[in-house]
């Protein structure tokens, strides 16, 4: 069954949603991100998705304290996946030490991949790559710069690594509720052995049944920010509807 993931995405303390990845095009909806995450786990999902958008830009954890209330408030009732500033060693054993079911490499997958492969090897299960591209290549350091990389280039590097999943997000599409990149996604998906979680754009019914599509079997699952948040999408359909 694909996974519905809700996503927090953290800014100064409270959980926001972006506009094309712009940190200045925030809108805020919770100012309480455990009472957020608890909502979630209430609504019947079992997977979360947080990022720590200020340890994007920053290369280190800056909203550390609202992620602890949130592995506090829903640790043991749901699998959270983090991403965002988690640039090292430490910093991976650090939060997988806290109850986080996974951790999400975005940056340093770019920067340094030998870190991800060994860590994936460490932590069998429990790391995931975080690939963000705009004009189809590779942005890093919080968006803010492009690589020379596609995704399908990265993804590659790691095959046969161990890693647990590649979360795709097409940043042209973020939090503008376009729909997903299906294209884009679905060939990354079919070009490694990898599961893949699609991400950005999420924005309807359309896209939750798109994921049960044939073509569509080797994603883990999607990730869904502002058309949970706006009502878009009502939670018991698209669980009911996955489920089925």
């Amino acid at each position: 069954m694909p996974i519905l993931f809700p996503a927090i995405d953290l800014k100064d303390g409270a959980c926001v949603r972006l506009k094309l990845g712009l940190m200045d095009q925030a809108t805020v909806y919770n100012e309480d991100p455990a009472a957020q995450a608890r909502s979630f786990r209430d609504m019947g999902f079992d997977h979360l998705h947080v990022v720590d958008l200020n340890g994007a830009f920053k290369g280190e954890a800056v909203n550390g304290s609202a992620v602890d209330a949130i592995i506090e408030a829903v640790g043991q009732d749901m699998k959270v996946q983090l991403g965002g500033g988690i640039r090292t060693m430490d910093d991976i054993e650090r939060w997988l030490g806290k109850g986080l079911a996974r951790v999400i490499l975005g940056t340093i997958a770019v920067r340094d991949p030998d870190l991800v492969k060994r860590a994936a090897k460490r932590f069998p299960g429990r790391i995931a790559v975080g690939i963000d591209a705009k004009g189809g290549r590779v942005a890093v350091e919080g968006w803010a710069e492009t690589s020379e990389l596609t995704a399908v280039d990265l993804a590659r590097r790691f095959e046969d690594a161990g890693v647990a999943a590649v979360i795709y997000t097409d940043i042209d599409r973020d939090g503008v509720l376009a729909g997903i990149n299906w294209p884009a996604t679905i060939d990354l998906a079919e070009a490694v052995s990898i599961p893949v979680i699609a991400s950005g754009g999420l924005a309807s019914m359309a896209d939750i049944v798109r994921m049960t599509m044939p073509d569509a079997v080797r994603l883990e699952g999607a990730i869904s920010g502002r058309a949970l948040y706006d009502g878009r999408i009502d939670a018991a359909e698209a669980l009911d509807v996955l489920k089925r």
